[in-house]
């Protein structure tokens, strides 16, 4: 968790907001450090995460969960967070034989185009605990990233049926939070990724940006991440407030500034 992005937000563990969908999007950078910023925001929380983690391996997260100050392993062992390992989960979908549909069955499909064994893994990873069980704040659906299902075969209509269902199970059904992150290759002859980028942006309550500098690589500024407070609900001409700020990655941080003043610059 990066505290100078809490204070972008206006946000803390103690009060997290429920029944939003927040977008993350990366153009021409990297904006992996936005999700690991929500993994251990919401697990600092005392929220119920399932993460769908479709990028990098259940050790990454954990090494830089450790820098963050969470513990992925200790997470999972008491029930706090059930991790979708996509890269593991590929090779079982293939190679071993399955008593039921795995969350990622459409691999095996011909028409891929079906996601509805991945959601049902949601609905059940965040499933109301019983008498007995630790009681979590909320549920939150974290998933890195939607893109890599496109490149799978799937439609960008089958992801957003997908995200649409989870946001009736998760967030209005039981008031919690799904935090996606979709990646914007810039390429203008890539529809479906234009498509699930835009119909998740009108859906979102906020949206994160994160995007390269014009300029290219610079030492002291990463980059800059435009942030879009959004009211789905409300007129256009009412509904959005949005900041723009450039950032440096440190080892355990991120510095945020006002674009042109970077302290390497002042």
């Amino acid at each position: 968790m990066f505290p100078e992005l809490n204070n972008l937000l206006n946000t803390t563990p103690d009060r997290a907001e429920q029944g939003k969908l927040t977008l993350l999007c990366d153009a021409k950078t990297d904006g992996s450090f936005l999700v690991h910023h929500f993994l251990s925001f919401y697990l600092k929380a005392n929220c119920k995460v399932c993460f769908v983690a479709l990028i990098q391996s259940f050790s990454h997260y954990n090494i830089v969960g450790q820098k963050l100050g969470v513990s992925l392993t200790a997470a999972r062992e008491c029930g706090q967070l059930v991790f979708l390992e996509g890269l593991k989960s590929s090779v079982d979908v293939f190679f071993r034989a399955q008593a039921a549909p795995h969350p990622l069955q459409f691999l095996r499909e011909a028409d891929a185009g079906n996601l509805q064994p991945l959601y049902e893994f949601v609905r059940e990873a965040l499933k109301p605990v019983g008498d007995g069980q630790a009681a979590w704040r909320c549920p939150v659906l974290l998933v890195d990233d939607l893109s890599v299902l496109l490149s799978l075969g799937l439609g960008a209509v089958a992801v957003l049926d997908f995200v649409h269902y989870c946001r009736v199970a998760v967030c209005w059904e039981r008031k919690g939070n799904i935090v996606a992150l979709v990646h914007d290759s810039g390429d203008a002859e890539d529809e479906e990724n234009d498509i699930l980028l835009n119909g998740l942006s009108h859906q979102s309550h906020l949206i994160l940006r994160a995007e390269g500098l014009a300029t290219g690589f610079c030492r002291d500024v990463h980059g800059q991440l435009r942030v879009l407070w959004r009211t789905p609900s409300q007129p256009a001409a009412q509904r959005d407030r949005s900041l723009t700020y450039q950032y440096k990655i440190q080892d355990k941080s991120v510095s945020f500034f006002a674009k042109g003043m970077s302290p390497a610059v002042l």
